[in-house]
């Protein structure tokens, strides 16, 4: 049992069942489960993977958002530390995103396994586990 921080990119193959990833984020999302590890969702991941409905069923969007909550836990505010470590991740790491650094912030300040579908972040810190490698 542990935290466990989701990264838009699993957030966005778990909802979209034509994407190549979709499969197995949802098996290592079961994993997690039956572990009873505890999802962490980012604020900036809630916000990323709320994009395509805000702008194309926005109608929908507290829908989603009570969804991806129910699924991931309420958003981990992005604080005062977690902008501290995202800046350091930044720094160590110039290609490194804002999104992405505000993400592995979050698994730093938490101590928490990373799950992305992104294979560029498993260079950044060894918290990163990356699904489908």
């Amino acid at each position: 049992m542990g935290a466990v921080v989701v990264d838009a990119s699993v957030v966005l193959a778990f909802l979209n069942p034509r994407d190549t990833m979709g499969a197995a984020v949802r098996r290592v999302l079961g994993a997690c489960r039956e572990r009873a590890d505890t999802f962490v969702l980012p604020a900036s991941v809630l916000a990323e993977s709320l994009v395509w409905t805000a702008r194309d069923r926005p109608d929908r969007l507290a829908d989603m958002v009570s969804r991806l909550t129910s699924l991931f836990g309420p958003g981990r505010v992005v604080d005062r530390d977690v902008a501290v470590a995202a800046a350091r991740l930044r720094a160590g790491h110039r290609s490194l995103r804002l999104p992405d650094a505000l993400m592995l912030a979050v698994g730093v300040i938490e101590n928490a396994t990373v799950l992305t579908c992104d294979t560029r972040l498993r260079a950044v810190d060894p918290r990163v586990q990356v699904v489908g490698a």
